[in-house]
C-alpha cells in the first residue's frame, strides 16, 4: 500500500483508536429532500467538528460545504436511480479525476449482493477499485440490502467478504445477531450503518454493541441529523466509538448535554 493510500485511510479511520465516526448525509441521491436534509449546509454545519469523516455527494459538497472546512470527505460516486425505481440498477456517477479535484479522502459505492443486478454492481465495484488504486484513493463498499434480503450474519458476512475480496478498503454494513462472525470473516475494517431513525437510546445501544463486537466505527446519518438533539447525539456516539463509553453512560452523557442547553427556569 503506497503512502497516498495510507495517508487517506488515516484521515478516515483515526490511527489513535483505529475507529471512525462517519456522518452520512448522502441520502438525497436516491431519496430527494430527506427529512432533516432539506437544507444540507445548515444541518451539517454544527456537526462537522464532531465527525471524523463526512460522506456525501459531489453536488452537496460543492454547493453546501465551505471549502475551508477541514473534514475528510468520503464521496458517494454511485447513483442514477431513485426510491421510485430499482435501486440496484445504480451506476458510477463521478469520475476519479473529478473526485480528486474535490480533494476527497475516499470514495463510496453500493453493491447489491443477491439481487438480479448483483453482477453489475460487483463489477462496478471492481472497476472503481482498479481506478482508485491508480490514484491511491480508498474505496468504501456499501452492502445495500434489498427488501427481500435477510439482514443476518450469513448474508451480511457473504456481502462483506465479497467486497473485501474484490479489494474494498472499508466495508459499510448493518449490525446483526452474531455480528462477531461478520467481523471475523472480513479482512478489512467494517463500519456499521445507522439505518432508519430509531429512538436515541436504541441508536446508542446499536453503536455500542457494534463497537464491542469489533466494528471499526459507525457511518450514521438519520439517527444523528433527524434527532431532536443532533449535536448531543453525535457527541454521544463519538464517546462510544473513541472512548469506549458504555451505552448507559452515553445515554446519561446525551441527556446531560441536552439539559445543559435548556434555558434556566425563571
Amino acid at each position: 500500500m503506497d503512502w497516498g493510500m495510507k495517508n487517506r485511510l488515516s484521515k478516515i479511520i483515526r490511527p489513535e483508536t483505529g475507529r471512525t465516526v462517519m456522518l452520512a448525509v448522502d441520502h438525497g441521491y436516491f431519496l430527494g429532500p430527506t427529512t432533516g436534509l432539506e437544507e444540507p449546509g445548515k444541518t451539517v454545519a454544527p456537526l462537522l467538528q464532531y465527525a471524523d469523516t463526512l460522506m456525501l455527494t459531489r453536488g452537496v459538497l460543492r454547493a453546501c460545504i465551505d471549502p475551508s472546512v477541514n473534514v475528510p470527505i468520503v464521496l458517494r460516486v454511485s447513483g442514477g436511480t431513485s426510491i421510485l425505481g430499482n435501486l440496484a440498477d445504480e451506476g458510477t456517477t463521478v469520475s476519479m479525476r473529478d473526485a480528486l479535484r474535490m480533494n476527497v479522502s475516499g470514495v463510496a459505492l453500493s453493491i447489491f449482493v443477491g439481487s438480479d443486478l448483483e453482477r453489475k454492481t460487483l463489477l462496478a465495484l471492481a472497476d472503481l477499485i482498479n481506478e482508485a488504486q491508480e490514484y491511491g484513493v480508498p474505496v468504501l463498499a456499501v452492502t445495500a440490502v434489498g427488501k427481500d434480503m435477510v439482514r443476518d450474519a450469513r448474508y451480511l458476512g457473504l456481502a462483506c467478504r465479497i467486497a473485501a475480496e474484490l479489494g474494498a478498503h472499508i466495508v459499510k454494513t448493518y449490525y446483526c445477531d452474531d455480528f462477531e462472525k461478520v467481523i471475523k470473516n472480513c479482512p478489512v475494517p467494517i463500519v456499521i450503518a445507522g439505518g432508519k431513525k430509531i429512538p436515541e437510546r436504541e441508536a446508542l445501544e446499536l453503536s455500542y454493541n457494534a463497537i464491542k463486537r469489533g466494528a471499526s466505527g459507525v457511518d450514521m446519518g438519520r439517527n444523528i441529523f433527524q434527532s431532536d438533539h443532533p449535536v448531543a447525539m453525535i457527541r454521544s456516539v463519538r464517546e462510544i466509538v473513541h472512548n469506549n463509553m458504555t451505552a448507559d453512560k452515553a445515554w446519561d452523557f446525551f441527556n446531560m448535554i441536552v439539559n445543559e442547553k435548556k434555558p434556566a427556569m425563571a
